[in-house]
């Protein structure tokens, strides 16, 4: 159901209708109920996120909206109106107190914030926060180093005022997240072929690979998630996480690594340090200066042996000679005269390289502070159009794998046009629909576009393009309507069918994880198969009636989960955060017998669909 806040219209000014409407639904108001979710945002984060809690979760959500006619209000309005699930609807311009408390903050189960704005998410979550100190809070907020402290510093507001929570209790308290953030691996994973994606678990890592039919996996194969029409295509056949895997089938699988290296990093920092200097002067200055070193040492050691001077005297000599400063060699024979005479002029030659070396070097420095241009010779690479939020952690990300890029921009101030200019990235700035910009980017032998700009209608116009120009080329879709981007997918798959292409949603992408923090769950990762995604996720196996009392084999249920490893650490040794990639804590099993039986006890590791993890979690489940 919807209805307008307090009886306020969307511009605050009180309604006679919107009284009647609040008070007929008086007994029905958010504030009236308890343990309900709050999600407040008019994006599509917040409309995924509503469908995601109140369908797979089974959970009351109440969605506060700045308009019901802008964004995505419309369609969390019908939502709202939708007699199946439980979610109702909000109109209210502003989250200060009254708001939050009319639509029940103070005995809600958790709140997520999801605009775009860090100030005003942090704003609202501190307000949230002193209404209801133990509400488990979600914020959106792309600054990662401000997030994180805005996390502690909530963290400990929660354990001064109450210290009687546990350290579980207070884990769970607030999260931080990005919808870039948690996007982008899926993102990245479906761009670049034959490059797994990794997700760290407890110290370890997990990878999903596309296998042939009779290739064995690299690692340690720890679950099938799907069987493939090919290992070039990597599209599914039939469902994930399939029971039983039809013989002498290509598949999808998850590896386990070992453990995660301790430092990931680049060699070389971005910016001017990454410069490489050798490559500061040309070839061509650089043979000049080294003919003219050697050509002084052969004059140094032909007055060596003609002037009878020790060896540093004659070099000495030679470099004054060079240099031009006056000292003739009045007392010298006609050998050592006509060396000074030859090394004079050869000094000549010295001023006009010194003075080419200080204006190369300038000129290199400046190309290091300026945008780069796509190599003539350039192949394989990665066309990345679009530099904002999404496009700059993909930048990121691509950066970190080294996988060659090259940007596309219309902006000059977007936000990844100075991670590009640090990174050393090429950039060519213009707008991708327009004839010429593509080609400049090298999409002819690129390996993969990906088009991630805010707006749907460009990043299609850009890939039908790229494909008229490579139509084997691999295409990532950023799309904001996930049943646009499924008929596009179709469309595109049928069209060219010897390419692969993947239409994503950073909503749908990022919602779980926003969800199962909501719930006080931790999801580890997820992971890209097709267009479907499978989450790994830490469960808490007591007064799970899916895991408790069963054996490994007898709690998978195909189509939904699979459990991957068991925690056997004592719980108070176990590792706070299994999604870390620097810290072992825990004792994971992986691979378990069949026959172990499932305790209270138990924590256990696995890989899930979405449909299948909010089935397993329900209401009586428990996720870490």
């Amino acid at each position: 159901m919807t209805f307008p806040l307090a009886g306020r219209s969307a511009d605050g000014v009180p309604s006679p209708r919107s009284r009647q409407q609040t008070a007929d639904r008086r007994t029905d108001t958010p504030g009236a109920r308890s343990g309900h979710m709050v999600v407040c945002g008019g994006d599509a984060l917040a409309h995924r996120l509503a469908v995601e809690l109140a369908t797979l979760y089974g959970q009351r959500v109440t969605v506060v909206v700045p308009s019901f006619q802008d964004d995505h209000g419309p369609r969390i309005a019908a939502l709202a109106a939708d007699e199946e699930v439980t979610v109702e609807a909000v109109e209210a311009t502003q989250l200060d107190e009254a708001t939050l408390r009319a639509v029940g903050v103070a005995s809600a189960a958790a709140l997520a914030l999801t605009s775009g704005d860090d100030q005003a998410n942090i704003h609202a979550g501190l307000r949230a926060r002193g209404i209801n100190p133990r509400l488990r809070l979600v914020l959106r907020i792309y600054n990662r180093r401000l997030g994180l402290r805005v996390e502690q510093l909530l963290d400990r507001a929660v354990a001064a005022r109450h210290p009687e929570l546990s350290p579980a209790a207070l884990e769970a308290s607030t999260t931080v997240l990005s919808a870039s953030g948690t996007a982008t691996p899926a993102l990245v994973a479906a761009a670049v072929a034959g490059r797994s994606h990794v997700v760290p678990v407890d110290g370890s890592l997990l990878r999903l690979s596309v296998l042939a039919p009779g290739e064995n996996a690299q690692g340690r194969e720890v679950a099938v998630v799907a069987a493939v029409r090919g290992a070039a295509s990597g599209e599914p056949e039939g469902g994930l996480l399939p029971d039983p895997v039809v013989p002498g089938e290509g598949r999808v699988v998850l590896e386990l690594l070992g453990r995660a290296p301790s430092s990931a990093r680049r060699r070389r920092p971005p910016g001017l340090s990454a410069l490489a200097w050798p490559s500061l002067f040309s070839a061509r200055l650089r043979w000049a200066l080294a003919g003219l070193a050697a050509l002084t040492g052969v004059f140094a050691a032909l007055t060596w042996a003609l002037a009878d001077r020790p060896p540093l005297s004659a070099v000495w000599l030679t470099t004054l000679d060079v240099l031009g400063i006056a000292d003739p060699a009045d007392d010298g024979g006609p050998g050592r005269k006509i060396l000074q005479i030859l090394a004079s002029v050869s000094g000549m030659l010295l001023m006009p390289l010194l003075i080419a070396m200080v204006l190369e070097a300038l000129g290199t420095f400046r190309a290091a502070t300026a945008l780069r241009r796509p190599p003539r010779g350039l192949s394989g690479h990665v066309v990345l159009v679009g530099l904002g939020r999404v496009g700059s952690r993909v930048l990121e990300r691509l950066w970190e794998m080294d996988v060659p890029v090259v940007c596309v921009e219309s902006d000059p101030g977007a936000l990844g046009i100075a991670r590009a200019r640090a990174y050393g990235v090429p950039v060519v700035l213009g707008d991708v629909t327009q004839d010429g910009v593509l080609e400049a980017a090298r999409v002819d032998r690129a390996a993969a576009l990906m088009a991630l700009t805010s707006d749907d209608s460009t990043n299609l116009e850009a890939a039908l393009y790229a494909r008229e120009c490579h139509a084997d080329l691999r295409v990532v879709l950023r799309l904001f309507d996930e049943d646009f981007a499924g008929d596009i997918y179709r469309a595109l798959r049928d069209s060219y069918p010897g390419a692969e292409t993947r239409s994503r949603s950073v909503s749908f992408l990022a919602a779980p994880s926003f969800a199962s923090a909501m719930m006080g769950r931790q999801v580890i990762g997820a992971l890209g198969v097709g267009r479907e995604v499978v989450l790994i996720a830490a469960v808490e196996v007591a007064g799970n009636p899916h895991l408790a009392g069963r054996t490994v084999r007898a709690a998978r249920r195909p189509g939904g989960w699979q459990v991957l490893a068991v925690d056997v650490a004592a719980p108070p040794e176990r590792a706070p955060d299994l999604a870390d990639p620097y810290h072992r804590g825990s004792e994971l099993l992986w691979s378990p017998p069949g026959t172990r039986a499932l305790g209270d006890g138990d924590l256990v590791v696995v890989a899930a669909t979405r449909e299948g993890l909010g089935l397993l979690l329900g209401r009586d489940g428990g996720l870490r």
